[in-house]
């Protein structure tokens, strides 16, 4: 027993007297660590290739561990701020010391402040010549974090800009390996965990964000994630492979039960329509440029709702009366198909007040279904069409996201046995849409004989080819 705590006494006092050799190499190195300010600038400026400025004191702290802590930094490139951190927290191994070389272990951001641009010819603003085909060196970090951040987007190559705020992230295990590979992707290992309370552009935002990734040997999964958007809890995920010479992307995502009201409040001032609806959509994509992946886009996309309302007309009124007007057409309530987020950048070109300033009203909508396979870009229809309590009304064609144009859309009126007894057809961009000459209000003035001759006209013998086959049954 004695031997033992002999022993234990031994081992008690070379721990400490190593404690002490360490705190008071650690005090010699970094006693009046502001004299090392201008050489800390003059590092970090060299390995980010901007301009780093530390406007607070430098301080020294030993709990929980060795650390240094750099108030009030600044990241300037070209001019312009980058971004800005009330604290940087650089903990230190103590062991490298004894040798007097100092090892970043961790890093840790208070508030953190960052602005990225991405200039017209797609240069972004954190990006310089000096850094430009740089290696990034070899990293072994056993945690990186940042907390209560907030982050300005700009892109004005396509006009895009958003915020997020109220941010955390922690990365643990982060790791750079060796490799002659320049690919980032196929070298870094790590575990983080994401979290934003806000992203807003303009009235769209998306709210609770939070995100588990992880990565390694070129692989990267990003799931799950889930989100606070539309009045509904958004989940999805992707699975991203850097292994070979294309980077190959598949990406889920459900939304289930949102508020269709909420959805259009980001793209029109007027009330267009209420009700719930489900989306869903299961893609795969590959390459190394958006317009690669665009090309390469394929998989299925479900957009499906019960007992909704359009505001603004009453569409069986209109039909059943053939009144002229000059705001309804099927274009119009072709656009409502549009709806979820496969859709936003096609909705953005359609007018939807045209609809709320119809004849008044509403148009209830017992069932709407749309279902869309996309192939190399090209969203195909499969089944889209919805009900109103006496009319039936679908879509067929393609929406090519390659060339950002309607593809032989058509939206049409189609009876009890799918023929269609009236058709639009859409062209040209998703910005500037073009609706063939023939509209409904002409279609429909006049006596009902003319309507009836026309069907005939169209279909000889009463036969028809039949427009839709889907999976909405016509009103009973």
């Amino acid at each position: 027993m004695r031997r033992k705590s002999l022993l234990l006494l031994a081992v008690s006092g070379f721990a400490g007297l190593l404690v002490i050799i360490l705190v008071a190499v650690a005090v010699r190195v970094f006693v009046n660590a502001n004299a090392y300010k201008p050489q800390l600038e003059a590092r970090i400026s060299k390995t980010l290739g901007m301009d780093v400025k530390i406007k607070g004191p430098v301080g020294l702290g030993f709990f929980p561990g060795l650390f240094l802590t750099l108030q009030d930094v600044r990241i300037v490139n070209h001019g312009m701020q980058v971004a800005s951190v009330a604290e940087v927290k650089l903990g230190v191994e103590v062991l490298p010391l004894l040798q007097r070389k100092v090892q970043i272990d961790s890093i840790a951001l208070q508030h953190p402040v960052i602005t990225l641009e991405r200039e017209p010819d797609g240069q972004f603003n954190f990006v310089s010549a000096a850094t430009t085909g740089v290696n990034l060196p070899i990293l072994n970090l056993s945690s990186v974090s940042l907390a209560d951040g907030f982050l300005h987007y700009v892109n004005k190559q396509s006009a895009m800009e958003f915020e997020a705020g109220n941010c955390s992230l922690r990365v643990q295990y982060l790791q750079l390996s060796k490799n002659n590979s320049v690919d980032i992707m196929k070298r870094v290992a790590f575990t983080a965990h994401l979290a934003c309370g806000e992203i807003r552009e303009n009235d769209f935002s998306v709210s609770d964000l939070k995100v588990l990734a992880s990565g390694k040997k070129g692989i990267i999964d990003v799931q799950p994630v889930t989100m606070q958007i539309f009045g509904a809890q958004a989940t999805g995920g992707m699975h991203a492979d850097f292994t070979g010479a294309i980077a190959h992307y598949s990406i889920h995502y459900s939304l289930p039960q949102f508020q269709i009201a909420e959805f259009f409040k980001a793209l029109s001032p007027h009330k267009v329509a209420e009700g719930r609806m489900d989306f869903s959509a299961n893609l795969a994509l590959q390459g190394r440029t958006v317009p690669d992946m665009t090309r390469t886009l394929e998989g299925q996309v479900s957009l499906r709702g019960k007992n909704l309302t359009l505001d603004g007309q009453n569409l069986d009124k209109e039909i059943s009366r053939f009144k002229s007007s000059q705001q309804f057409n099927l274009v119009d309530i072709g656009a409502v198909f549009f709806a979820g987020p496969l859709g936003l950048v096609v909705t953005k070109g359609f007018n939807f007040a045209s609809i709320s300033q119809g004849s008044g009203g509403n148009s209830q909508i017992p069932v709407l279904v749309s279902d869309w396979k996309v192939e190399h870009g090209v969203a195909h229809a499969q089944d889209v069409a919805m009900t109103t309590n006496k009319n039936r009304i679908a879509l067929q064609g393609g929406l090519n996201f390659i060339d950002n144009k309607f593809d032989k859309v058509t939206v049409a009126l189609i009876d009890a046995n799918g023929c269609a007894t009236f058709r639009q057809k859409i062209s040209g961009s998703f910005q500037k849409p073009v609706v063939e000459n023939q509209s409904l209000s002409k279609t429909l003035t006049g006596p009902i004989r003319k309507l009836l001759k026309m069907g005939r006209d169209i279909f000889p013998g009463g036969k028809c080819k039949a427009f839709y086959a889907g999976s909405v049954a016509p009103p009973q």
